[in-house]
């Protein structure tokens, strides 16, 4: 479960702070995320090459866009964000995963600050594609959001798209749906609820929390896509006390969506506007598409089996 806070701070404090934390960085990398530059600074080796393996290559001559500060000093986990110039300072993190989510969160506030220009949002959620339409999975933490993405993986008309976030671009009539990184970074327990992974698995090395990061292409067998048209999403929900599948009107997800803070614990700025912005994303979303929500309370396989035909 999440277990950090971001802390908002001025550009005066980001200056003091990165005159501290300058002689620790020994590794800086650019990675390519949605076309936009991010920056890693860090002192973890292992989080300089999993970010690597994590995201698209950003040639060293693009000035990056966000910048992220990954070090080490001794003391408790800090996150701390300046939003002006999109700087996040991440003090004694030893999980590489809330590294990646802090970089995609810090990009996607760099997007919402210029949406009436590119109409581009980003989603916490995960996306496949089927004969070119898309479905995502959007669910609070711990509701089988990755469970049921590699369970429809397990066949081979479906392609991925990502697993944890994707970016979306709004049109007069289509949501177009891309991708955020170049590969997964997957649990080990995947193989233990889907069998077929389990060789692939195997060969991922994995880090303290037990996730690495796996080459999406070897892991499906060539079936990935970058960008596919948003046709259905799945909503997620664990309550035993309700149906197990129903589907929504637009106000009934926008609902659902404001009441689970957009199933995004990653948000770097929560104010009156940024609230704004996301709740008018997801309501035109959300009359472009259909949308369900599943209530994952019955097994996997059952739960699996009610939404793999949507989009088919």
């Amino acid at each position: 479960m999440l277990s950090y806070n971001a802390e908002l701070i001025t550009p005066y404090a980001k200056d003091e702070l990165l005159k501290e934390l300058k002689s620790k960085v020994k590794f800086e990398r650019k990675a390519n995320i949605h076309g936009a530059c991010v920056k890693l600074l860090t002192d973890n080796e292992e989080f300089k090459e999993e970010w690597e393996d994590n995201f698209k290559f950003m040639n060293e001559d693009i000035r990056p866009h966000a910048k992220i500060f990954a070090v080490e000093d001794g003391q408790e986990l800090q996150v701390l964000y300046e939003p002006i110039s999109k700087t996040c300072i991440i003090k004694n993190c030893d999980y590489y995963g809330w590294i990646k989510s802090i970089a995609l969160a810090t990009i996607s506030d760099f997007f919402e600050e210029y949406h009436s220009e590119h109409r581009r949002y980003s989603t916490h959620g995960s996306a496949v594609d089927c004969g070119g339409h898309a479905m995502a999975i959007i669910g609070p933490p711990g509701t089988g959001k990755t469970t049921l993405t590699y369970g429809l993986l397990q066949y081979d008309n479906f392609n991925y798209i990502s697993d944890d976030w994707f970016f979306t671009r709004l049109f007069n009539n289509a949501a177009v749906i891309y991708s955020s990184e170049k590969n997964s970074y997957i649990r080990d327990d995947l193989a233990q609820v889907w069998e077929g992974f389990s060789e692939e698995v195997s060969l991922v090395q994995l880090d303290n929390k037990g996730r690495g990061i796996a080459d999406v292409s070897t892991l499906f067998g060539g079936r990935v896509r970058e960008t596919s048209t948003l046709k259905t999403v799945v909503l997620l929900e664990r309550n035993i006390s309700k149906a197990p599948f129903r589907k929504l009107d637009p106000e009934e997800a926008l609902d659902f969506m404001l009441e689970n803070d957009f199933c995004n614990p990653h948000q770097l700025v929560r104010d009156e506007r940024k609230l704004n912005l996301r709740k008018n994303f997801f309501h035109e979303l959300f009359q472009a598409v259909d949308v369900y929500l599943l209530n994952t309370v019955e097994t996997p396989r059952e739960s699996l089996d009610r939404i793999k035909n949507l989009i088919i």
